[in-house]
């Protein structure tokens, strides 16, 4: 059975397709061992992008257990040389920005200071 998209994940997919932009694969399992999955990726450029919802409500992503299984997540995927992107419903519309210019050969179009 497929798992069902987040509605931060809809929103994502639906950026994608309105911008354009290469369609990521979805679950796309990184790790030659575990069966960790980034919600989307884009394999050839070794783009990671994780939709962390329920920031707000005690969600997976920011209980104490779930948050230390995130780090080892994505510690293990830097290692194997991977970028991970994090989206929330709060910076979801930096993505079309972050995307097109990583693929285009770039890095983030503005600073992160």
């Amino acid at each position: 059975m497929a798992k069902r998209h987040s509605h931060l994940e809809d929103r994502l997919l639906f950026l994608v397709r309105a911008y354009g932009l290469p369609e990521p694969e979805k679950e796309y399992q990184f790790h030659p061992t575990r069966k960790w999955r980034f919600d989307f990726a884009y394999p050839n450029h070794m783009i990671g992008v994780e939709a962390e919802g329920a920031c707000w409500v005690q969600g997976r992503h920011t209980r104490g257990s779930g948050f230390i299984k995130d780090c080892e997540k994505y510690n293990a995927a830097a290692l194997l040389g991977w970028r991970i992107l994090r989206y929330t419903t709060e910076n979801y519309h930096e993505f079309v920005d972050d995307i097109n210019n990583i693929l285009k050969g770039g890095g983030r179009g503005k600073s992160c200071d």
